[in-house]
């Protein structure tokens, strides 16, 4: 699903990290932890074509999108990846299932059904009319997965999903997190200073300046 080949991102001559290979299967949930600083954000960026890398190539589905000009990484990410970020980003002048169904309508394919679904999978199902002011942050986080989801994405990306959250709501997210990115066959790379969330993945990578290194 995601073939990582030789990354290297710097700014000016200095390398933020360099050498970084990965592989990531469908179904396979990717932990990277690391220092702070050492580019695990950038990382998800490049990954997502959303900053540009100095040296190498992500391919997703097979797909090179650091070779792919700025328009068409755009409609490749609107069809093929999903994000789910420690801020949440939802819109606040949207209710939750209209944030929610915002990559349906991007697409131009809008469905009331898969909405009212995705809102059930994560435990919103009575919450879709209410606007994210409304709402804790364990339940934005959970809004946020469901729209990460909703439009079968080959590719999550998830940058510390749980970093806002105490204990017990952060242990709820990593479950919906984990779960509904299997039940979609989605491929999932999360990057976190969490050990417990990092405990739920299926491999943990560590990144520094040279790299990825496997640690379990």
């Amino acid at each position: 699903m995601l073939q990582v080949r030789h990354l290297c991102k710097r700014y000016g001559a200095e390398p933020v990290f360099s050498q970084v290979d990965l592989d990531v299967s469908p179904g396979e949930f990717v932990a990277i932890v690391g220092e702070s600083g050492v580019g695990k954000s950038t990382l998800l960026n490049c990954l997502a074509g959303l900053d540009t890398v100095s040296e190498g190539t992500v391919r997703v589905l097979d797909t090179p999108i650091t070779q792919l000009d700025d328009q068409s990484q755009a409609l490749f990410r609107r069809r093929h990846l999903g994000f789910v970020f420690q801020a949440f980003h939802v819109l606040p002048h949207l209710d939750v299932a209209q944030n929610v169904a915002l990559p349906l309508m991007l697409l131009g394919e809008p469905d009331l059904a898969r909405v009212q679904a995705a809102l059930e999978a994560v435990g919103l199902s009575e919450l879709g009319a209410r606007l994210p002011q409304q709402l804790s942050g364990g339940q934005l986080q959970r809004v946020a997965i469901a729209r990460a989801l909703i439009h079968r994405p080959a590719l999550i990306l998830a940058d510390e999903p749980t970093g806002n959250l105490d204990p017990e709501t952060a242990e709820k997210i990593m479950t919906a997190l984990v779960d509904q990115t299997r039940a979609h066959g989605a491929a999932c790379v999360m990057v976190t200073h969490s050990q417990s969330a990092a405990g739920r993945a299926d491999r943990v990578m560590r990144l520094t300046r040279d790299g990825l290194h496997h640690v379990r």
